[in-house]
């Protein structure tokens, strides 16, 4: 496939860019080759500075829930735009995407609006120590809730990918009150407890891992989190920064049954725009100045464009319907990509919740980021590069989450499945490269 103007594009962003790119995911690095410069996206496609067309399961690392311009978001973006861009100062647009926020989840009493999810996953933590009086944040084996400094220890998949457990510049006083715990473990996190539960200020988890792949908590997982911090104590905080109307209306904890104290928000509340929100019970949310003694803000916080831009998202979603839809196109690629991976003799897991999986290339289950890393690099190079080829594209690493969106269709889903079975046709059987 031949992309003169995206390598002229990227290797100019060479020169400009760390790795020619602003967010490492990005760089293809995990895969190799040069990446695609997008430079339109309408429903379910995206086209290159090339003119190619792409089927898009990337969908902005899960924030294009409706597929890319969406008329009534753009529309709505286009009349805040035109009122100011910003002012610094309340508006009633803020006002109105929490409403929304809070009537689907009630769990979130008060709510502070931030700029991106490393911001609302940084707050969370402070507020719980603030609260608590104690230091200690428990996260998991994998699990990434942003670059902020602390939550730096055994990150997620933009690490993983990269062969660091860590961040360099990251320092060991950085992450001396952060304890990384394996996913999916709850005896692990009993045992704990029961050493440390009294310094214990909060358990930090994704609800459904989704940065080392897509890992679904087990049936015990998020109830023993929920009893043990409350015993001790300490909060629960739950990431929903991916999962946050994704994986249902209610997100993750209406999904599992799991009330947490503070959740963090991202994605889909923007409409595609940086966006970023913690909240919670309304004694916790007091502690937030200026009621209370926990010092957060941000200049750009509450940006009208973008709360423009959530609102009109969140307004478009029907709460049953397309949930049950994006379940049913999630579940038809599931089975269509199995059948192939048997049709070809490939052994592999698919780790799913609602519209977002993974295609792990291994063939034993995937619970935890170190099951997770068993699956064969080598094969998903190959098989990346060979669906890229075939005009579908994937997040470009082996332990990201694939998203669908509400503008796919089964045509769509069919497109992929046949480009997946003439991609692993052409791909070389398992080479044990991890």
């Amino acid at each position: 496939m031949a992309r003169t103007d995206s390598e002229r594009l990227f290797a100019e962003a060479l020169t400009r860019f760390p790795g020619g790119v602003n967010s490492p995911v990005r760089a293809f690095r995990p895969v190799g080759g040069t990446p695609p410069v997008i430079v339109r996206g309408n429903g379910a496609t995206v086209w290159d500075a090339d003119g190619t067309a792409y089927t898009d399961l990337i969908c902005a690392w899960g924030a294009m829930l409706l597929g890319h311009a969406r008329p009534a978001v753009v529309e709505a973006v286009q009349r805040a735009a035109a009122d100011g861009l910003h002012f610094g100062a309340n508006s009633e647009r803020e006002l109105e995407l929490a409403r929304i926020i809070q009537s689907a989840l009630p769990s979130v009493e008060r709510l502070r609006l931030v700029n991106s999810g490393t911001e609302a996953a940084m707050s969370a933590v402070r507020l719980a120590r603030a609260f608590t009086g104690r230091s200690l944040v428990v996260k998991f084996d994998g699990g990434y809730h942003g670059h902020a400094d602390g939550l730096l220890a055994r990150a997620g998949s933009g690490l993983a990918a990269a062969g660091l457990p860590d961040s360099v510049g990251v320092t060991a006083g950085a992450v001396t009150d952060t304890a990384v715990l394996p996913y999916n473990d709850a005896d692990a996190v009993t045992s704990f407890f029961q050493q440390r539960g009294n310094d214990i200020a909060a358990v930090l988890v994704e609800p459904v891992a989704a940065n080392m792949g897509v890992v679904p908590p087990g049936p015990a997982f998020l109830p023993a989190l929920r009893r043990l911090t409350t015993a001790a104590g300490a909060l629960l905080i739950f990431d929903e920064v991916i999962t946050g109307f994704r994986v249902g209306w209610k997100g993750a904890q209406g999904r599992y049954g799991v009330t947490p104290d503070l959740t963090c928000l991202g994605k889909i509340i923007g409409g595609g725009l940086p966006v970023g929100a913690y909240g919670g019970r309304r004694d916790l949310m007091e502690c937030v100045a200026p009621l209370g003694p926990m010092y957060q803000a941000g200049t750009m916080a509450g940006n009208p464009v973008v709360m423009a831009a959530g609102t009109a998202t969140l307004q478009a979603i029907d709460g049953t319907v397309d949930y049950d839809r994006l379940e049913g196109l999630g579940a038809e690629l599931e089975a269509g990509l199995l059948e192939v991976a048997s049709e070809r003799s490939r052994p592999v897991q698919i780790n799913r919740v609602g519209s977002l999986l993974t295609v792990f290339f291994t063939d034993s289950s995937v619970t935890d980021r170190e099951s997770a890393e068993r699956s064969d690099r080598a094969q998903f190079r190959a098989f990346f590069h060979g669906m890229l080829e075939r005009g579908i594209l994937l997040p470009p690493s082996n332990l990201e989450a694939w998203f669908l969106s509400l503008a796919h269709t089964e045509s769509d889903i069919e497109r992929v499945i046949g480009a997946a079975r003439s991609a692993l046709a052409m791909a070389p059987q398992a080479a044990h490269v991890h």
